[in-house]
């Protein structure tokens, strides 16, 4: 059997994942629908990695999947142009600030009175802390 050409891509392995998640709330179909494609199967070829997640696609299959546009539209530019090409992307406009990441931020900004505070190595180790790492 033919390997597909986006198989091992972050994105196909991530898409498969959100829609196993999404299981009970909603059908493959529904996403699909959701994210407006016209072939059903479309859902179908980018988990498995026949077909690449087309960069115009990303606002609209993120809704679908309900999660971030940023965090997909990074993942659908590494599968489209390369992770050399996207880093490259990446290093010129800067990481993209998921809405999760942005109220964080906002929390860091009002808890430290906008101060600007330094990562110091006892803040890094509270954050980790909080994640278990």
């Amino acid at each position: 059997m033919p390997k597909k050409p986006h198989e091992d891509t972050k994105l196909a392995k991530y898409i498969e994942h959100r829609v196993l998640e999404l299981k009970s709330k909603k059908s493959q179909l529904e996403i699909a629908n959701a994210a407006g494609f016209k072939n059903p199967n479309m859902v179908t070829m980018i988990k498995l990695g026949s077909s690449k997640l087309a960069l115009d696609r990303v606002p609209s299959m993120a809704r679908a999947l309900e999660c971030d546009p940023a965090f997909l539209m990074q993942l659908a530019l590494e599968q489209a142009v390369g992770d050399t090409a996207a880093q490259a992307i990446l290093d010129i406009f800067g990481t993209a600030v998921t809405a999760n990441e942005q109220v964080w931020l906002e929390e860091i900004r009002e808890a430290s009175g906008n101060s600007d505070p330094r990562l110091t190595s006892r803040s890094s180790a509270v954050l980790r802390g909080i994640f278990r790492r």
